[in-house]
């Protein structure tokens, strides 16, 4: 296992560990004597031995062949011939990344301090960790960084244009620009002379990095973004997948050796947690910053129970094999049905307190001992206090299971974290806690999905009806200790609860977080109080509330927004500009009465905006519409703007999976012959023209979700704002 170190002296020392990696299968002797003879045929050395192991809630261990392979090079393509050749066998893992089972092994993970014994070849003797992954008050390692990113305007350059590279590194800006010789030239320069850790670029995966191969392999000119020479650029396809009912699409991959490409714009974590979150997941999750910068959250979840179960002994198991017991009609209505959800009294409320349950379903998980294998044991059936309220299921009282003992870990360190960010005083120190607590969020959001994930390692669709059924139970004694004491609630959602109480100041909702904490055995506190807060209406039915939609101005003066076209990404620009600038102008109110006496300075806002655009100022960067593809282009049946620009796109030669997001503008929404309706945005020249009343519709409707609460009529919100 090649394996890259940071002396104390600065070097950069490129070790080699002697890792053997192993496997295990279980097959009756008939099987074993041919897997004996194709080991015998490998081509590095092999050693077996008969072990005991257990099977994750299995009462008695079985008996399972370990294979160790001595070459971790050929350990894939070794086990995929093995499983081949013998699809009677049970394999266990097989399928684990060796990077990662190098950490679990070596009691390691990324950027780890550590403490190593060297060959003078480099080889490693002995390595230790000097840290915990669960320290909060690590540094970050002595990594240089260069940026690299396009020079084009576009807002995705594989869509179109090849223009210069800009390259950033210690507050210094250099364009490259010239024929192909010269950029390759200039580069390698760059690489060889700064020597970065870490390449940060824009569409490196997808635009970048291939392009500058491309280049490179036509002029037959070297290109040194690897700093290990014995390596190549390792390279993975563009793929789509299918995410919590949405298709996505991932640019495939660039990975280096001896340095780490990070691409701002194929990483959610990078995207949700800042380099400090993605560097807390890959140490806690033990999984290569590289590849938990390009995977799903749920990858770094899995991992780690990947490591309790390999810490525990226990096997994996190449492929789940357990499927859903059969549920009658009636037990599904029973027990599949989610969270809580009350619907909102639509309006707007004054002197409003929100109640959050911390990290709910984790803490449910843990707090009850909800795992795959603790859901309906033999051993608890009969005890009343395992019972699972309203459903038939219950809980094993006497062990606790792999995922309590994975998550506990984890719900612990993001409350250390919080605490230090409550006590920090410096801004930057504040930002990186708050960017390590983001990325422990995460992790715990998505360990619940995976729970229920039928393709999860350890998951198990009854533990996943469990904690839903115990929240729904919380829910209800959370309301019932509130209302007791006299509040009323405006909206629930699953975790979160909104109340208001005449005269009810920030001692009493803390007072009432406090008592529903005593009740439910669940930490619950104050999101905070809200000066005002709008539950606002569907769009179809202006009586009818739409639960995750809604503003609010908490009392230290900042907003929360959730649902409207500020927060999605497929509204215009000019859309949430005009949009926040009417909650601006709202936000200077601090009751309902003021919040009424604020309606004439919003529509002059959108008064202003309307105006804007009639005159034809607007650009392309506030009109551009951006939407993702929920399916292959070729599959699309009907003609929408969408689906226009893609064919546009698809014309000019460009390739397009489901799940890629692209960019238009609405050029004349009725328009007969249908490619005049929308323009690619990449494909756009100097004659382009958008359609005033497509856009002028948008901004009344983004408008009229705030004011429709405080009476403003869709026809008196276009009459009292049209004209000059």
């Amino acid at each position: 296992m090649v394996v890259w170190l940071v002396g104390e002296d600065g070097r950069r020392i490129r070790a080699i560990d002697p890792f053997v990696p192993t496997c295990y299968l279980a097959a009756p002797p008939s099987i074993r004597e041919h897997v004996f003879r194709l080991l015998r045929r490998a081509s590095c050395r092999i050693s077996t031995r008969e072990v005991e192991r257990y099977e994750l809630g299995a009462p008695c261990p079985i008996s399972v062949l370990e294979v160790s392979v001595h070459a971790p090079a050929q350990f894939s393509s070794l086990t995929q011939h093995l499983i081949r050749a013998c699809p009677d066998a049970q394999f266990f893992h097989v399928d684990v990344s060796l990077p990662q089972r190098y950490f679990y092994d070596r009691e390691l993970f990324p950027l780890v301090h550590c403490e190593a014994d060297l060959t003078a070849e480099g080889r490693i003797q002995s390595i230790q960790a000097l840290e915990s992954p669960w320290d909060t008050d690590y540094g970050f390692p002595p990594l240089t960084i260069m940026e690299l990113s396009p020079d084009s305007p576009s807002p995705n350059p594989n869509h179109g244009g090849h223009g210069s590279f800009v390259v950033r590194m210690d507050g210094e800006e250099r364009l490259l620009e010239g024929d192909d010789a010269d950029v390759i030239q200039r580069l390698n320069q760059l690489l060889v002379r700064q020597d970065p850790d870490i390449l940060l670029t824009d569409w490196g995966d997808s635009y970048l990095l291939p392009r500058l191969m491309i280049m490179a392999d036509q002029l037959r000119m070297p290109l040194e973004l690897n700093r290990d020479p014995h390596r190549s650029i390792g390279t993975r396809k563009p793929r789509s997948y299918f995410s919590y009912g949405r298709i996505l699409s991932h640019a495939g991959a660039r990975i280096l050796s001896g340095r780490l490409h990070l691409d701002r714009h194929n990483s959610f974590a990078l995207a949700e947690t800042g380099l400090a979150g993605l560097i807390e997941q890959a140490r806690i999750a033990k999984v290569d910053l590289q590849q938990m910068a390009r995977t799903t959250t749920g990858t770094g979840i899995t991992s780690m129970q990947l490591e309790t179960a390999c810490r525990d002994g226990l096997l994996i198991p190449y492929r789940k094999q357990e499927p859903e017991a059969f549920k009658s009609a009636r037990e599904l209505l029973q027990t599949d049905q989610g969270g809580l959800v009350f619907a909102p009294i639509v309006g707007y409320h004054e002197q409003v307190g929100e109640l959050d349950f911390s990290s709910m379903y984790p803490s449910i998980m843990v707090r009850f001992n909800i795992s795959p294998e603790t859901i309906n044991c033999p051993c608890c059936r009969d005890e009343p206090a395992a019972r699972v309220p309203e459903i038939g299921h219950h809980t094993c009282r006497h062990r606790q299971g792999l995922v309590p003992r994975t998550l506990a870990p984890l719900l612990d360190k993001r409350v250390r974290y919080k605490r230090l960010m409550a006590a920090a005083t410096q801004p930057a120190a504040r930002a990186v806690l708050d960017q390590r607590q983001t990325a422990l969020k995460w992790l715990l959001v998505v360990s619940f999905g995976y729970l229920g994930y039928k393709n999860a390692r350890f998951g198990r669709i009854e533990a996943h009806e469990s904690v839903t059924a115990y929240s729904r139970d919380l829910l209800l004694q959370a309301k019932e200790v509130a209302e007791r004491q006299g509040y009323r609630m405006l909206h629930a959602i699953v975790d979160s609860l909104w109340f208001v109480k005449p005269g009810a100041v920030r001692a009493d909702y803390n007072r009432l977080a406090q008592e529903i904490t005593e009740r439910t055995g669940l930490s619950i506190g104050l999101e905070g109080l809200y000066h005002w807060i709008g539950f606002l209406p569907s769009r179809v039915n202006p009586l009818m509330p739409v639960p995750n939609q809604f503003v609010g101005l908490f009392d230290h003066g900042a907003m929360k927004i959730r649902g409207i076209e500020i927060r999605r990404s497929d509204a215009p620009f000019l859309v949430k500009r005009a949009q926040a600038e009417v909650l601006r102008c709202l936000s200077q109110a601090r009751m309902l009465a003021e919040l009424r006496e604020q309606i004439p300075q919003a529509l002059e806002i959108v008064r202003i905006y309307r105006r804007y655009l009639h005159d034809g100022h607007a650009t392309v960067e506030e009109l551009a519409i951006t939407k993702s593809l929920s399916k292959e282009p070729q599959a699309y049946r009907h003609q929408t703007l969408s689906m226009i620009a893609a064919q546009e796109l698809l014309a000019r030669g460009v390739s397009l999976q489901a799940g890629d997001t692209i960019h238009y503008i609405i050029t004349d929404a009725d328009a007969a012959y249908l490619p005049d309706r929308a323009r690619a945005v990449a494909g756009l020249d100097g004659t382009w023209s958008y359609d005033v009343s497509a856009y002028d519709s948008l901004l009344l409707k983004a408008a009229l979700v705030l004011l429709t609460p405080l009476g403003v009529t869709a026809t008196s919100l276009n009459e009292s704002t049209a004209g000059c």
